[in-house]
């Protein structure tokens, strides 16, 4: 018979975990508060992902304009993490159509600057706090192609709907030629050779081609 254990509230403070763990604590807490709080005001938000480093007259970077511009038209909010390349892109299409644009900036060593199309903003401290902001708000996940960030973001969200962690929602992947490398691999060896993953996981996200495909997919 399992011996049952009482929930015990314990209420930290600074003798308990030491002064910097204190102030650490504190600071995490006031970010996840003040990102709540700036989300809240925002209502259908698509979220793009994709490279810092696309070029402006890219054809990355065009098709992100064209496809955040169509979006914002039906009345979507198009979020980003507020820097260059495909985040600027996506930004810039919102305000063409005249609807909300909004960046999740991270603080960084090297310091990433808020892109001038970016209507409201916040900025965060930890990495960990924007991601749990992405997943918390969005209500699709549109990715160009990208680096380890746009990677990291990625493996994250689908890890989480696999895990049943955040509903399931549109995860879109654009540009099926950059991407189809990767995928092949997922499937190929994860989930055929080495029974990593299950069948219905290859399902969490859609590979397209174009952005009329991902359109068609929000509906």
């Amino acid at each position: 018979m399992k011996k049952k254990i009482k929930d015990q509230h314990v209420f930290l403070t600074k003798e308990h975990i030491g002064g910097d763990s204190f102030v650490r604590i504190s600071r995490i807490l006031n970010e996840f508060m003040a990102g709540f709080k700036f989300l809240r005001k925002y209502e259908n938000i698509v979220s793009f992902f994709g490279s810092s480093r696309a070029k402006r007259g890219t054809i990355y970077y065009k098709e992100a304009v064209k496809l955040a511009s169509l979006l914002a038209k039906r009345g979507y909010t198009i979020m980003t993490g507020g820097g260059g390349g495909i985040m600027e892109a996506a930004n810039k299409g919102a305000v063409l159509s005249l609807g909300d644009s909004l960046g999740l900036n991270v603080n960084l060593r090297e310091d990433q600057e808020i892109n001038k199309y970016v209507k409201s903003s916040i900025s965060f401290r930890y990495l960990f706090i924007r991601k749990v902001m992405f997943t918390f708000a969005s209500e699709a996940y549109i990715f160009f192609p990208g680096g380890f960030g746009t990677l990291d973001e990625f493996f994250e969200i689908i890890t989480l709907i696999q895990t049943k962690k955040i509903k399931k929602i549109p995860v879109i992947l654009i540009h099926a030629h950059y991407w189809r490398p990767l995928l092949s691999w997922i499937e190929k060896v994860l989930y055929k050779r080495k029974g990593m993953i299950k069948k219905a996981d290859l399902k969490i996200f859609k590979l397209v081609d174009t952005i009329e495909e991902a359109l068609r997919i929000l509906g």
